[in-house]
């Protein structure tokens, strides 16, 4: 899809969001020329990396009056469930600085890696393309096929119109929650909250609790919360049978099927007929795509949870290359549900070959064939009975995705140890549920990285297994 001979175009795009995607988008397009503005809402970079300690007023998220919080949904004590080897980018490892103050630790904590992007964002010079507390209240296409966008500064109502040939949207996909349905909750007394809000533990001290979800943040908070709670019961869809029971090394964490019903008296009923007096459910029940800034005429729309039409989960075929999204696949682990993939490598990937294709020295198909690639796409999905809510779901073809778009951008595939640091993790991740973040056994992978990377590991992030 590449050409030796081009006619080079230098673009003006907005990039939407500073968080790992943009901040990595940005760098890519000036690289290739373009004259880029980002726009982030918050005052300084990172998007979901940023840990605050404050909340949105509705606990479910779904008020759409509610004063909103545009903070991350990250816990105090979250770390990575990827290692750092792999959740870099390409040309710019996640490697340990050996700092007195900062985390070292193989799988480190959230604030380790908003430092990282902090150091990313130093070291490309890309702060004077960002304009801070500044929002995109409305982004749309022109007669002349220009991109408008209006934005808003803090609290001005004063908005300010621009002009761009290019928009690449990395708003990110973690504020507005998704609430399952659940029979009897408007008369059920307890209390609900969606995982995004919560932070620490202390709140649910000597309490039921009521975990909905199988996911890293259900994984997480659960544990988190066990240390004060007086019970903690998981409701899960996807977890195996023999599974459901007290949760070993726990005396007080259950594992269930998904909830039946939920009861005036506080009840809550499961589906296997087992049942729990609860005071509180926690929905660890993932986020909904939300671009309420962007007019497109219809030709993108989000459809239970599906951005659509997009070439490649990048591209509308009627409006690319000219608009774009980068981070939309989400990479959980068709067996274990809660799994990630390299994500920041995602983003760089995707990031390059927009830029390439914006300067015209990367080309692509028809929108006709596009649109047939999109719809044979859709139609796989339909015939192994994917829900359309999990058209972004990459699964357990992350890693082909990653070298498509690789090789779209004339690159060679992502190395072979980071696909077996992947896997060696989420093996170890099976056998170790409570301590794969500090116990493991791939030790020569880690060497094999240290090579690779041309940078050392601290010898303490070796295992002394």
């Amino acid at each position: 899809m590449s050409s030796s001979i081009f006619q080079f175009r230098s673009c003006k795009v907005a990039v939407i969001g500073a968080g790992p995607g943009g901040l990595v988008a940005a760098r890519e397009l000036r690289r290739e020329s373009h004259n880029v503005v980002v726009f982030e809402r918050q005052d300084q970079v990172g998007g979901t990396w940023v840990y605050l300690p404050c909340v949105d007023t509705d606990p479910l998220g779904s008020d759409p009056s509610r004063t909103i919080v545009y903070s991350s949904s990250l816990y105090s004590s979250l770390r990575t469930n990827i290692p750092r080897e792999i959740m870099g980018f390409l040309d710019y490892p996640f490697l340990s600085t050996g700092l007195a103050d900062r985390d070292s630790r193989r799988f480190p904590g959230h604030r380790e890696v908003l430092l990282f992007l902090n150091d990313f964002t130093t070291e490309f010079r890309l702060t004077d393309l960002i304009r801070f507390e500044t929002e995109v209240v409305y982004t749309g296409l022109g007669e002349d096929g220009k991109w408008r966008v209006r934005s808003r500064k803090g609290n001005d109502e004063e908005e300010i119109e621009e002009i761009f040939d290019a928009v690449v949207v990395c708003n990110g996909h973690h504020t507005h929650p998704r609430i399952p349905q659940i029979h009897g909750i408007d008369a059920w007394p307890g209390k609900q909250m969606h995982s995004h809000i919560y932070r620490i533990p202390e709140p649910f001290r000597d309490q039921t609790v009521i975990l909905i979800g199988n996911a890293a943040s259900a994984h997480d908070i659960s544990r988190d919360i066990s240390q004060v709670a007086k019970e903690v019961h998981v409701a899960s869809r996807s977890a195996k049978h023999n599974l459901f029971g007290k949760q070993p090394g726990y005396d007080n964490m259950w594992l269930h099927p998904m909830i039946e019903s939920v009861h005036r008296d506080g009840t809550v009923i499961f589906q296997d007929g087992s049942r729990v007096l609860a005071d509180v459910i926690i929905h660890c029940t993932g986020y909904e795509y939300h671009f309420p800034f962007l007019d497109t005429d219809g030709l993108v729309t989000v459809e239970d949870n599906r951005v659509g039409p997009l070439y490649k989960q990048i591209f509308p075929p009627a409006l690319a290359p000219w608009l774009s999204f980068v981070g939309l696949p989400w990479m959980r682990n068709l067996a274990s549900d809660w799994w990630q993939a390299p994500l920041f490598t995602v983003f760089e990937l995707q990031s390059q070959w927009i830029a390439g294709l914006l300067s015209g020295r990367i080309g692509l198909p028809s929108q006709e064939e596009m649109m047939k690639d999109v719809e044979a796409f859709y139609s796989s999905l339909e015939a192994s009975g994917t829900p359309k809510r999990y058209t972004h779901k990459l699964g357990d073809y992350e890693f082909e995705y990653i070298d498509w778009v690789a090789a779209a951008c004339g690159l060679p595939r992502i190395e072979g140890w980071m696909k077996k640091m992947y896997h060696a993790t989420f093996d170890n991740m099976k056998v170790r549920p409570e301590t794969y973040r500090d116990e493991w056994d791939d030790d020569d992978l880690v060497l094999e990285a240290q090579k690779d990377l041309r940078s050392d590991i601290p010898l303490d992030a070796i295992s002394p297994l």
